[in-house]
């Protein structure tokens, strides 16, 4: 594929932060309150409900304003305590606590590669993440949120609204991922020449597999040393297996969202085995370690649609 787009293998809108891609061109125009929108607004529930919880993950003051803010989701809870059979509810028990435990690790994640000299975060696929709010990150870091211009501009509105300040610079990089989101980012002030940190939180498994290798050979060519970057994939070689857990069937029948319908169910490339052939260092994990390390989060059940989520962590090697 060209650098310029990920348009013919990649016909949908992208968004990640945990949301999900349509392939209408008026969900372009919806911002949040529809197609994509939703599932970015259905990751801030699960934030929301996170935060209030008395064992939080994570906190993010601000996911449950995002919620509140879009006429689409206006009755879904932000709080534990809204949902009649708490976390009996697969939806917003345990598919919620899924999404904050990968705010956790992801979190810890991005703070690690600050710490060890990282001064640029780039998020793919940005959607409602306000990790430049939340996270204590050094004045001199610059965090470049990628995103189509609706999710940008409702997020934008929400926090202005709040009175919210980041912590860190926050350079809004309003781009369709299937556009030259490259010459955007570098526009924008990202410098290839210095060390960062990626996320493509919940975004590559609704690429087409040739866009996936496309993203990551991206980010290989833009990185240098000292870099890291966090994705989330699937394993499944049949997504459809899963069509009938109770996590899939509840967001369909509770709010409407069909996430299968939204997957890309193509063969999906190695993305980490890639990256460890370009030299990087990798380390593919399941969410379940993290649940036992944390000692709250998704355990393994029978016909799991989690069963094959995995979290990959890739650094490359300094000079």
């Amino acid at each position: 594929m060209s650098e310029t787009s990920l348009t013919e293998e990649s016909p949908r809108p992208v968004t990640g932060g945990g949301t999900a891609a349509t392939t209408t061109r008026q969900a372009d125009a919806e911002g949040v309150d529809g197609g994509v929108g939703l599932t970015a607004l259905l990751v801030a529930a699960a934030r929301a409900i996170e935060t209030h919880r008395h064992d939080s993950l994570a906190r993010d003051v601000h996911a449950e304003h995002f919620v509140r803010a879009a006429p689409a989701c206006g009755d879904w809870p932000v709080r534990i305590e809204q949902v009649p059979e708490g976390d009996d509810n697969p939806l917003w028990g345990r598919f919620a606590r899924y999404f904050g435990l990968r705010t956790r690790v992801l979190d810890d994640f991005v703070l690690g590669s600050v710490h060890d000299g990282a001064r640029q975060v780039v998020l793919l696929g940005a959607g409602l993440d306000t990790r430049a709010f939340r996270l204590e990150l050094p004045s001199e870091c610059v965090v470049f949120e990628i995103d189509r211009a609706g999710v940008l501009a409702f997020k934008q509105q929400v926090l202005t609204n709040l009175s919210a300040a980041p912590r860190a610079k926050r350079v809004p990089v309003p781009v369709d991922l299937r556009a030259d989101w490259v010459t955007a980012l570098t526009s924008a002030g990202f410098d290839p020449a210095a060390p960062s940190v990626w996320l493509a939180e919940g975004l590559l498994f609704y690429l087409p597999g040739p866009a996936e290798k496309y993203l990551i050979d991206t980010v290989d060519r833009l990185t240098t040393g000292g870099s890291a970057l966090a994705f989330e994939a699937k394993l499944e070689k049949d997504l459809l297996a899963y069509r009938d857990s109770a996590i899939y069937t509840a967001t369909r029948e509770q709010i409407g969202i069909d996430l299968l319908g939204l997957f890309d169910l193509g063969p999906r490339p190695d993305s980490a085995g890639h990256l460890t052939a370009r030299g990087w260092s990798t380390s593919v994990r399941t969410p379940f370690d993290f649940t036992r390390r944390h000692g709250r989060g998704p355990l393994p059940e029978p016909n799991d649609a989690l069963e094959g989520n995995r979290w990959v962590f890739a650094h490359k090697p300094g000079p």
